[in-house]
């Protein structure tokens, strides 16, 4: 992944910056690596900071409906202090820890249609300039595959995934907004559920699974939804029987139904979640790219969705070359107030 990006704050003959990540997908908690490569242009010029910035495309509630928005949710001063003489080329190397929360963004190579990004800013004689957002692979950590695997394995199927603005009480929660990923009721629960969504939230201690049922009305009873919490290890991941862990907690989600304030939804704090730990002791998962995998190969990430993740990148790149004129200042802005909004 490579962007380029002519510095706005300094005008025509400023350096460029190429910013060349690992080809592998990084993982939530896990290290991202990669290089800034540097070309002065026609004067000499003193680069005070390089700081890398982490970017998502997050979906609000507001009384218009709906509206995305990137947010920063995370930054990095990777260098800085040195001299770029004119026409020098300079290559910084970087590795960084990504949050835990960090939301994963394809499923055995298929996108999911989440906006993930990574943005260069140098700081030049105290001028900022941002480069072009380019967009940031994130694959699952084993235990998150494992129980989408055991979901499709179930007979789940995916329906799509989002990042929704808010916080879910009761949870250790860090990130300003969470992963939904929803997907549609196995057979054996489709007279109960319209669907199923499932967030992680994970910290180097384990993870939480928080599961949300979007439960069936009947003749006498209207539908409601449902949700509960289970902790996991990221220990031992080959050792459990996944797909009798994940169909006993969907049967807790279906049968008990728990009573919460409706005006209590994600995004608002809720009441305390109903909580179960995983013993660590199973038969083994189920191996290979089935299940959701199939799902999600299939087709079941709509076209439209997967083209929406372009549209945000193409409209954060028109965006960038409009600001060339701009200052550093000024062009940042945008992107800081997003910040303290998370």
């Amino acid at each position: 992944m490579v962007f380029k990006r002519l510095l706005g704050s300094l005008g025509v003959g400023g350096p460029t910056v190429d910013t060349v990540l690992s080809p592998a997908p990084a993982l939530p908690g896990g290290t991202l690596s990669g290089e800034i490569r540097l070309r002065g242009g026609g004067s000499d010029v003193d680069i005070e900071h390089i700081t890398l910035e982490l970017v998502a495309g997050v979906e609000a509630e507001h009384e218009e409906g709906e509206s995305e928005s990137g947010i920063v949710f995370d930054r990095f001063t990777v260098g800085g202090g040195l001299r770029l003489a004119e026409g020098e080329e300079r290559t910084v190397p970087f590795g960084v820890t990504l949050p835990w929360e960090t939301p994963v963004t394809e499923l055995y190579g298929q996108e999911l249609g989440i906006t993930l990004g990574l943005r260069t800013e140098l700081s030049v004689a105290g001028a900022r300039d941002k480069g072009d957002l380019d967009r940031l692979t994130v694959a699952p950590r084993p235990v998150q595959e494992a129980i989408l695997e055991a979901f499709g394995q179930l007979g789940f199927g995916f329906r799509s995934a989002d990042l929704e603005l808010g916080r879910i009480g009761g949870t250790g929660q860090q990130l300003p907004f969470y992963q939904e990923l929803e997907l549609t009721p196995s057979p054996a629960y489709a007279h109960a559920v319209n669907e199923i969504e499932v967030t992680f939230l994970a910290a180097p201690a384990g993870m939480e699974v928080v599961l949300e049922a979007d439960k069936r009305g009947g003749l006498l009873s209207s539908g409601d939804d449902t949700l509960t919490r289970f902790t996991v290890s990221h220990e031992g991941v080959g050792h459990q029987d996944w797909n009798a862990v994940v169909d006993g907690w969907v049967r807790q989600l279906v049968e008990h139904r728990e009573s919460y304030d409706p005006d209590a939804a994600y995004g608002h704090d809720r009441h305390e979640l109903h909580e179960r730990s995983v013993p660590g002791i199973g038969a083994g998962v189920a191996a290979g790219a089935a299940g959701l995998a199939v799902g999600v190969a299939g087709g079941l990430v709509a076209a439209e969705v997967v083209d929406e993740v372009g549209d945000f990148f193409e409209g954060d790149e028109e965006e960038g070359s409009g600001e060339e004129a701009v200052s550093g200042e000024e062009a940042g802005s945008g992107e800081e107030a997003g910040e303290d909004e998370g």
